[in-house]
């Protein structure tokens, strides 16, 4: 039924259901509770999430839940110190239909007028602080995710309409194609030669929350892709994704560094150009050293970077970082140090510019 939680099978939250039959009649005393609290194991997560329902009645999350596009929602979270998670869609656009209050014993979420651009997971938990030091307390903690159904908008809108999935051989690769209505037949088509992808449940996996999963990534899975959804109605095709087989070795930047000219004349312009070869989806940082700078010299830095294919079916992120000096003066002389950084590690590369 739209509006309420769809069945499913859960474990029972620690306080639900603890009414049991006993023999005799035992008056409320505070030595019971202490036995009620003693039989959680203090690690078994609790949940504290809670939907606002008509009349302030209160009802527990299931994993998933179905409204129709269009209705509000009002979640609740025990907690004096309450954290949110939900869709980034609504943060990328600072949303005003999303609300989110902290008031004495709960945190408070509202999202007005849905749409089905909102589906996702929205999820909480109590944040333990000690000073400025927090940490989430991961035996208080809710999560459910929430399908806004639109019979128009069968796939999950997304700002573009074309995305690039890099196919990792080390890691499952995701074609985000998720639906707004669960109970939605979703097929998985690649655009040439035009046929259907067969979701075999061992290499390809479909599932409602995050869309087609590649398990195990290879050149042959390369190409343009797109899915169809059905549900009562005419099927509808959700954007195109270009998939893109990455094999670069992880690590620190593979940097190098090249001068426009070693040497150089007074009133002379030169550039230092930093080069690194990466995985089309690790950012890269650049940092700079060079003779001028304590001097503060003014110097132009621009960085950039684009994908190139390099013949063999495997697609390499090339990012540049160059450093001009217009008017080369004699403190321009000297070393071009550069640091490339990304999340594995960084690289420092130099060269040396000298005077004619």
């Amino acid at each position: 039924v739209i509006g309420q939680p769809t069945k499913s099978k859960r474990p029972k939250e620690p306080g639900e259901n603890k009414i049991r039959p006993v023999n005799k009649k035992v008056k409320p005393k505070t030595p019971k509770m202490k036995e009620r609290e003693s039989a959680d194991p203090p690690l078994k997560s609790q949940s504290i999430l809670t939907q606002v329902m008509d009349k302030g009645r209160f009802q527990k999350l299931a994993a998933t839940l179905s409204l129709s596009a269009g209705q509000s929602i009002e979640l609740r979270c025990k907690g004096s110190n309450v954290t949110w998670n939900y869709p980034s869609y609504l943060d990328t656009f600072k949303d005003s239909r999303l609300s989110i209050k902290q008031l004495d014993k709960y945190g408070q979420l509202i999202l007005a007028n849905s749409t089905a651009a909102d589906t996702g997971e929205y999820s909480c938990w109590l944040q333990l602080c000690n000073g400025n030091e927090c940490r989430k307390d991961e035996t208080k903690t809710g999560s459910t995710y929430i399908f806004f159904t639109d019979k128009e908008e069968l796939f999950v809108p997304t700002p573009s309409y074309f995305e690039i999935v890099y196919l990792n051989p080390d890691k499952p690769a995701v074609v985000p194609c998720r639906v707004t209505t669960p109970s939605a037949k979703v097929t998985l088509h690649r655009e040439f030669p035009a046929e259907e992808i067969e979701a075999d449940g061992t290499d390809i996996i479909y599932d409602v929350k995050k869309g087609f999963v590649y398990q195990h990534p290879t050149s042959d899975h390369k190409g343009i892709v797109y899915c169809k959804a059905e549900s009562q109605g005419a099927p509808q095709i959700s954007i195109k994704y270009h998939l893109l087989y990455v094999e670069v070795p992880k690590g620190p930047p593979s940097a190098t560094i090249a001068a426009s000219s070693s040497r150089a004349e007074v009133s002379d312009s030169i550039d230092v150009i930093c080069t690194v070869l990466g995985e089309p989806d690790i950012d890269v940082n650049f940092r700079w050293q060079y003779p001028g700078q304590e001097s503060e010299r003014p110097v132009i830095i621009q960085n950039f970077w684009r994908l190139i294919n390099r013949g063999t079916g495997q697609t390499t992120r090339i990012s540049k970082s160059v450093l001009a000096v217009e008017d080369f003066e004699a403190r321009d002389a000297g070393n071009y140090i550069c640091v490339a950084q990304n999340l594995h590690g960084e690289t420092t590369v130099a060269t040396k510019v000298e005077l004619n």
